[in-house]
């Protein structure tokens, strides 16, 4: 079956269904490998590249053979890791080490709300985005040290986000046939942003923006 949302490009069928958008899911699957191999033992970093790997995954089988399934597997890690982002800010300004419970109970939260229909799986997935954006601001404020990564993860993601609307299928810049996608500029562009705020996961004060070899050697 097709996707519910096309994001403009055009639905071909079979297993790549969407290919461009398809593919380039994959970056975030790159993007969390590399997080991992990274992870100098980082348990909260592990956790984080393997969200990234998940999104990558449901995207590509969303925009892919699109099973009827497909909306759960792309939705699940996908608030998962925006979860994730939002704790691991308020455990860091809290002091606090917040447990896995506190992002994954509001992420199958979500997604059970999200089964009622699209007008509440926007509404709770908008509300997840919010929290990690709104957490994320006051970490930019409270952690000196973590302000350009911060800075360059939004920059990216904001100018992902905006060219993946205006690309979406009856805006402006949507091409059905084109092999440049913004949904797929998007895509790389979000696993770019996962990348850049990969140093301040799991860090907490003032070693907040530090290499993640040097965190594990501390």
């Amino acid at each position: 079956m097709a996707p519910t949302n096309s994001d403009c490009e055009l639905f071909i069928g079979g297993f790549w269904g969407q290919p461009v958008n398809t593919a380039t899911s994959f970056a975030f699957v790159i993007v969390g490998t590399i997080i991992l191999a990274r992870s100098a033992g980082n348990r909260r970093v592990l956790t984080y590249g393997l969200l990234a790997i998940g999104t990558g995954i449901g995207s590509a089988i969303s925009h892919g053979p699109a099973p009827a399934w497909g909306e759960i597997v792309h939705d699940a890690p996908l608030v998962g890791i925006l979860a994730f982002v939002a704790v691991d800010a308020i455990s860091d300004l809290n002091e606090r080490e917040l447990t896995w419970v506190w992002w994954v109970a509001p992420t199958v939260l979500a997604l059970a709300i999200s089964e009622i229909g699209d007008p509440a799986r926007i509404a709770v997935q908008t509300s997840i985005t919010v929290l990690a954006i709104g957490a994320s601001l006051l970490r930019f404020v409270k952690r000196p040290a973590t302000r350009r990564i911060i800075l360059t993860a939004g920059l990216l993601l904001g100018a992902g986000a905006l060219i993946g609307t205006l690309s979406r299928s009856g805006m402006p810049l949507c091409n059905p046939d084109s092999l440049l996608q913004g949904h797929a500029i998007w895509h790389v562009m979000a696993a770019a942003a996962i990348w850049r705020l990969t140093p301040a996961i799991g860090a907490r004060g003032a070693i907040a923006a530090l290499p993640l070899t040097r965190q594990a050697r501390d």
